[in-house]
């Protein structure tokens, strides 16, 4: 609901899950708390994907496909948006430290010769979570196995016929 409407009221979000408002408010002492245990929960979850991947050790290419998988299950999981959160230092600096891992490891694709040299600077850091967002919302029938299989190729091979 959150993803859909982030003005979401507590009362809306209650009745969606099938609660009283008070359930939540037993849980959750207010609306910011709410969103901070999502915003908790999400990060949670890309730290783990980025782990399970192996960025650092596993083959590029089965790295890659692992990471975009797990990171699209995420993007449908905890379908929000963290830079409302940003300006707490301690998800900044999760966040910064997942985006740091992220572009290591693209900068070791780089240097392996499975992404191309001489793209702009950070292009491909840009690039692949705009794919994954997209694919994540535009194509919800795919599994996140085929939908990886699309933003890799995408990534890979460019939409080009050669």
């Amino acid at each position: 609901m959150l993803a859909a409407d982030p003005g979401a009221s507590i009362a809306s979000i209650a009745a969606e899950a099938g609660v009283d408002r008070r359930t939540v408010y037993r849980r959750f002492a207010s609306r910011e708390e709410l969103l901070a245990a999502i915003y908790e929960a999400r990060l949670t979850a890309i730290e783990e994907a980025i782990e399970d991947a192996r960025l650092r050790e596993a083959p590029v290419a089965v790295a890659l496909h692992r990471y975009v998988e797990n990171i699209i299950a995420v993007n449908r999981t905890w379908p929000v948006d963290l830079t409302r959160m940003l300006a707490d230092d301690a998800v900044r600096r999760r966040r910064d430290a997942a985006v740091e891992e992220v572009d290591a490891f693209l900068a070791r694709a780089t240097d392996e010769g499975v992404l191309r040299p001489g793209l702009p600077q950070g292009w491909a850091g840009a690039l692949l979570p705009q794919l994954m967002h997209l694919v994540s919302r535009q194509l919800p029938d795919l599994n996140p196995g085929q939908a990886a299989d699309l933003v890799v190729d995408t990534l890979l091979n460019g939409l080009g016929a050669s």
